[in-house]
């Protein structure tokens, strides 16, 4: 009897589960095997896969050094400089922000995403612009000031694209902080600054970890803020493989660089989880 209930029980998960098994592997794993295949091929003549089994491909990565440069460098430091912006805004709406305001201030944080990125990155281009902030600071005598088409612009778009998705999983964390934990530090004589680094930062790590991770995966793609407010001197990854892929037709070179960067990836998925699961004492730290 007991082993006919379990038979059914897993017949029942089994038929729940296989539905999104079956999307992953369709979506997810037969995609990167195609890449897998294609990165050990050759450039057809005409452009395109021409089937072969080398390893050229991958040795011909530094080719695209500066592209690699680029995103693994400054989709961390933008990763980095969202945390420091978006960590006191989710510390003051889950902690000082009145309850009563409290779902509008969220929901104004989230009101970027109701425009499109291109949209946003475009307005950011007219800001940054010959006519924009460069122009403002001509007319105090600051002359010849460019700041489109170079790194800091790269990077004040990706704060600004990417700063709600830093800011939710920290407050998320922040409003799950039980208060009587800080009120009684605050009754033995803790200052509020010692009371932040010893319960309150600790306490929202995996919400941190989780907004790095997340922004920091997101980045390792990223292909439009560096292409608009970059101007062609800042590549990312996503920008080689668009040239690849769509200009140069060396689908080849473009899938190794794509298994390349999903290895990467998953790199920093595995030590953000292994930094979570020490600083939590427990591997059930969801990361994404």
């Amino acid at each position: 009897m007991a082993l006919a209930i379990n038979t059914k029980r897993r017949m029942v998960t089994a038929s729940l589960v296989a539905p999104a098994v079956a999307w992953l592997f369709i979506f997810l794993v037969l995609p990167f095997i195609a890449m897998l295949v294609f990165s050990v091929g050759e450039r057809a003549p005409e452009g395109g896969y021409q089937p072969a089994f080398t390893f050229a491909q991958f040795a011909n990565l530094p080719s695209r050094a500066a592209a690699f440069w680029n995103t693994l460098f400054l989709a961390p430091v933008g990763a980095f400089i969202c945390l420091i912006v978006a960590y006191p805004v989710a510390y003051y709406l889950a902690v000082k922000a009145n309850p009563r305001y409290r779902l509008l201030l969220v929901s104004l944080v989230i009101v970027p995403f109701w425009t499109s990125l291109l949209v946003r990155t475009y307005a950011w281009m007219y800001i940054l612009g010959s006519r924009g902030i460069p122009n403002l600071l001509s007319m105090i005598g600051f002359d010849d000031v460019r700041i489109l088409n170079t790194h800091g612009a790269v990077l004040l778009g990706i704060v600004y694209g990417y700063l709600p998705l830093m800011i939710m999983p920290i407050y998320v964390s922040l409003e799950k902080l039980d208060r009587r934990l800080l009120e009684a530090s605050a009754d033995l004589g803790a200052k509020p600054v010692s009371t932040f680094f010893s319960i309150t930062l600790p306490l929202s790590l995996p919400g941190v970890m989780t907004g790095l991770s997340l922004v920091t995966i997101l980045l390792l793609g990223e292909y439009l803020i560096p292409q608009l407010l970059g101007g062609g001197k800042v590549f990312f990854i996503g920008n080689a493989l668009v040239d690849l892929f769509l200009q140069s037709r060396n689908w080849p070179f473009g899938s190794a660089i794509a298994v390349t960067l999903v290895i990467s990836v998953v790199f920093v998925l595995l030590i953000a989880m292994r930094i979570a699961w020490k600083i939590a004492g427990t591997r059930q730290v969801d990361l994404v």
